[in-house]
This record gives structure tokens, C-alpha cells and sequence, in this order.
């Protein structure tokens, strides 16, 4: 066999059997690999931004990392944004791209590129193959990089002659290591911080926010009168009646410091200290509250669920029935105007339960999400990074992970137009997929932000840079171009009819939600 098809069988090996891709002629000896072994999902994103947010998505649901398949140095380049909220995200992927043939680089053809530089910032993990009998083996390093908790990204760049040369078989792929136990020292550090006496918080992050490690932390809570907090932006985190409640820190800076401004011991499991998105003249980076003590008990890469057991067992926690969210899904649905209240209170009787919830509704979202925490039990992915246009592309992937459920979508109309190929790449593979945009004809965030940051009124080049209008984004067109069906909602009931009949579609449907 040839090296890339002794790539695709360790890849196998390593349980990695999708592929994300967008090739080009460097890669076609890694195309006919995967066309001749049998075991890999190969799905074609239109643009290398939805491949790589693709795979961010789908890392997240399935908790294993997919391969892409990108072309040279500018189709890495095109991915990079979403590598970015990736590796923020700590989600595991292998990114296989294609290099000139060793013996051409040398001739500075026109796609040459320094594809190592590319791929660093972005990646966890880099190697250049430089043999076809080194492939196998290189592969099996990158799954395993891959796969090291919490999820890294390796990129492995493979020259087209060390891919069509001969080579031995495929390599076996060594099992993820487990997650190191969190040692007594630090279980004791939190469990003394919060039985201190004074105001005291847990800030959750990672897994520490979903299965038994919310579990416990909701036992925590319950004992101890604690109060729960997660970051803002979160890679995964289960919601909605019956979960432990979690207040999530809001992007504004003025209102994280009110959530926090009490907090006298703050215990990070799985966050880091908590710092604002952005610098803003006059106010603080860090949102620790000034005589706040910070005790470090675990990082993400740790056994988040087997910290906060044993601290929860250290706090006599252990027969406390955890402090959930109540149920507030079963009320009537609001009418007239589209508003923030509205909304919340429409997605929180409609969510079905056992969703998946992309949220890139970077304006419009943060305004109601806070009101679904009663809703019926879902899964909620924040963009980690912050590089916008990753929702479409991770709803994509979350979809190819978890099949069975329903995935809704959140999504700014400006973000959304940085990766709205991803609508073809849902209505090939039949993905189903809910999309509400939100158009407020503007980069919204930024009308606020520019007054945030002591910006004037908007004159006529803030306003040309900004707004979204003249002309007007048609939705409904750009989803149907794509072969999505779609609808345009104006008032609350509007959308209750669009929303219910995305859910009723077993495929992807787009509603615009004109704000």
C-alpha cells in the first residue's frame, strides 16, 4: 500500500472515521485512500472555515476528534479562524493537509508556503512527514495527540510523493491516557474556601458542566449554599429543568463585576480566573472582585467529574439532593413583537428536549439565554473563541456527531455570512438542523461596543461598516440557493409557526427572525 492509504488505516486504528474536507490536487492520492478503504464518512465543506468548525462541533458532541482534509498552506489559512475557537474550545482534531511533493518545493511554485508557520498558532501539535514509511506512524501520533485531554489540535502535513510512494501498514494508535486525578491538596484548598464562612462561589468550566461532574457540583451547592457560576463562553454545558443551576458570567463587563461583586471565595474547577473579553478604558481585565480570594482546584485537562465528588464528599455532600433548575417550559407562548423577553420565553416553551443548542447569537442571544433555564434538558455550545462564523459550520458538525437529536442553531446575521456555505453542506448530508438568524441588517455588538469603548455617535463610515442594509440580506433566497428550506418570521407568532415547523422538518430549514 501507498502511504496515504497506510494514513487512512491508522486513522481507523485510532477510531477517527470521519473526514471533513475541502481537497485539492496535492490531496488526491489521500482522496482515492479513502475511496479504496472502506470505514470513513467523507464530507465536503464548500469552504475550509466549515470544515475545521465542522470538526469543532462534531469533537464536541462525539467526544472524539474527526480528521479534515485541507489543501497547502492557503486552505490551512482559510481554516484558521476556526482552529482558533477549536483549540479555545480544547477540541481534538487531525488536520491532514497536503505539501508540493518533496522534491518540488524547492521550485517556489505559486501555492508553496511555509505550511508549518501557518499551522502553529492554531495547532497544539505539527509534524511534517517526510517519508512514505514514516506516515503510519506519524499518524498514530497525531490521533493521540489528538485524543489527550481535554482535546488538542494536531496537524499533520503530508508531502504528496511521501503519500503516492510505497510503504509498510497501517500503525496501531495507543488508547487516550486517562485524566489525572485531582491530588488531596487541592480538594481540601476548595473544600476550606467554600466552608470559610464568608460568600462563596464555584466557577465551573470544561466537562465540570455536564454529566456526574454537574451532578455533584449541584450537590455541593445544595449543602453547602454556594453559588454556582460557569464562564461565559463554554465549550459544552447541560441545561434546562432538572440540571444543576449554573449562572452563566455575562459578557459585559459592568455585569459580571455585579453578579460577582459579593463573591468573597472564588473556586475555579475546570475555568480559569475570570477575565473580561476585551479591555475598556477605565474598567478592569480581571473580574475578581477586589478582597475575593481565588483557590485553583482543577484545570480543564483534569478528572473534573473525581474532583468535585471528593470535594463534595470533603463538604459531606455526598446525600444532598443537588440544587436544580425548575421546569418553566409549560406556559403560554407571548404574542406581537419581536423583543428579547419574547423570545426567551417562545424558545424556552418550544425547545425540544435532549437539543443540542449552537449559539452564535452574538447579540441577540445573549439578550435571552439566560431566560431557557428552564427548558426542557439540552445540550448549549457557545463559540469559544470569539472569531465569528463558526455556528453554521459547528451545527454541522454537532448534526454528523449526534444524529438522533435535534440541533438548533442561533446565529447572527453577520456571523452567519462568514461560513453560510455550511447550508449546502447540511442539505447533501440531510442534516437536521433548525437555523434561526437573527437580522438585525447590522454587526450589532459593535453599534454597542463602539460606545463601550468611548466611541462617538456613529457617523456615516461608522455606520457604512456596521450596518448590514443596502442592500438588505435575503435569507430565505441565500438558504433556498443552497437547496435549505426556509421561512421569515416579523412577529412572535410568526415565529412559533416557523420554529415549529424546523422542528417538524428531518433535515435542515432556516427561519430569518427579521429584530
Amino acid at each position: 500500500m501507498n502511504g496515504a492509504e497506510s494514513l487512512v488505516r491508522t486513522l481507523l486504528n485510532g477510531d477517527v472515521n470521519v473526514c471533513f474536507a475541502n481537497p485539492g490536487t496535492s490531496e488526491m492520492h489521500f482522496v482515492s485512500a479513502l475511496d479504496r478503504v472502506e470505514g470513513v464518512r467523507c464530507i465536503l465543506g464548500l469552504f475550509e472555515g466549515v470544515v475545521t468548525g465542522a470538526a469543532d462541533g462534531y469533537y464536541r458532541m462525539a467526544g472524539r476528534p474527526a480528521a479534515t482534509l485541507l489543501h497547502l498552506g492557503p486552505g490551512l489559512g482559510n481554516g484558521l479562524a476556526n482552529l482558533h475557537n477549536a483549540k479555545k474550545a480544547r477540541s481534538g482534531m487531525v488536520n491532514v493537509v497536503g505539501e508540493h511533493a518533496s522534491y518540488h518545493i524547492r521550485h517556489d511554485a505559486p501555492l508553496t508556503a511555509d505550511i508549518e508557520g501557518v499551522a502553529r498558532p492554531m495547532s497544539d501539535w505539527v509534524l511534517t512527514s517526510r517519508a512514505a514509511t514514516d506516515i503510519a506512524a506519524d499518524g498514530a501520533k497525531a490521533v493521540e495527540a489528538a485524543r489527550t485531554a481535554p482535546g488538542k489540535i494536531a496537524t499533520l502535513i503530508l508531502p504528496a510523493d511521501t503519500a503516492w510512494n510505497e510503504a509498510g501498514g497501517p500503525a496501531q494508535v495507543a488508547p487516550p491516557a486517562p485524566r489525572a486525578c485531582v491530588d488531596d491538596g487541592a480538594i481540601d484548598a476548595g473544600a476550606k474556601a467554600i466552608r470559610s464562612g464568608k460568600s462563596a462561589a464555584i466557577l465551573l468550566g470544561g466537562a465540570a458542566l455536564r454529566g456526574k461532574a454537574l451532578e455533584w457540583a449541584g450537590r455541593i451547592a445544595a449543602k453547602t449554599g454556594c453559588r454556582l457560576f460557569c464562564e461565559y463562553n463554554n465549550a459544552r454545558m447541560e441545561r434546562g429543568a432538572g440540571r444543576a443551576t449554573v449562572r452563566q458570567l455575562p459578557f459585559a463587563v459592568d455585569a459580571a463585576l455585579a453578579m460577582l461583586q459579593d463573591v468573597r471565595e472564588l473556586v475555579l474547577v475546570g475555568a480559569k480566573t475570570p477575565v473580561s473579553f476585551f479591555a475598556y478604558p477605565g474598567k478592569p481585565s480581571v473580574l475578581v472582585p477586589e478582597g475575593c480570594s481565588v483557590t485553583k482546584v482543577a484545570g480543564a485537562e483534569a478528572d473534573l467529574e473525581q474532583a468535585l465528588e471528593a470535594m463534595a464528599d470533603a463538604l459531606g455532600a455526598r446525600g444532598s439532593a443537588p440544587r436544580v433548575n425548575a421546569a418553566a417550559h409549560d406556559t403560554a407562548l407571548l404574542a406581537g413583537a419581536i423583543t428579547p423577553d419574547g423570545l426567551g420565553a417562545l424558545f424556552n416553551v418550544l425547545l425540544p428536549e435532549n437539543a443540542i443548542v449552537i449559539d452564535e447569537a452574538v447579540t441577540s442571544g445573549r439578550a435571552f439565554t439566560g431566560a431557557m433555564m428552564g427548558a426542557r434538558p439540552h445540550d448549549w455550545l457557545n463559540i469559544m473563541g470569539g472569531s465569528i462564523g463558526w455556528g453554521p459550520a459547528a451545527a454541522t458538525g454537532a448534526a454528523v456527531a449526534a444524529p438522533e437529536r435535534k440541533v438548533v442553531a442561533f446565529e447572527g446575521d453577520g456571523s452567519a455570512q462568514y461560513t453560510l456555505q455550511a447550508l449546502w453542506t447540511m442539505a447533501r448530508e440531510n442534516l437536521d438542523v433548525t437555523m434561526v438568524i437573527f437580522a438585525n441588517r447590522a454587526y450589532k455588538i459593535l453599534v454597542g461596543e463602539l460606545a463601550n469603548v468611548g466611541g462617538s455617535e456613529p457617523g456615516t463610515n461608522a455606520r457604512a461598516m456596521l450596518t448590514l442594509d443596502r442592500p438588505d440580506l435575503d435569507w430565505v433566497a441565500l438558504a433556498k440557493g443552497y437547496g435549505v428550506e426556509a421561512g421569515r418570521a416579523a412577529t412572535l407568532e410568526e415565529l412559533a409557526v416557523q420554529f415549529r415547523r424546523g422542528l417538524a422538518v428531518a433535515g435542515p430549514y432556516l427561519i430569518e427572525v427579521v429584530m
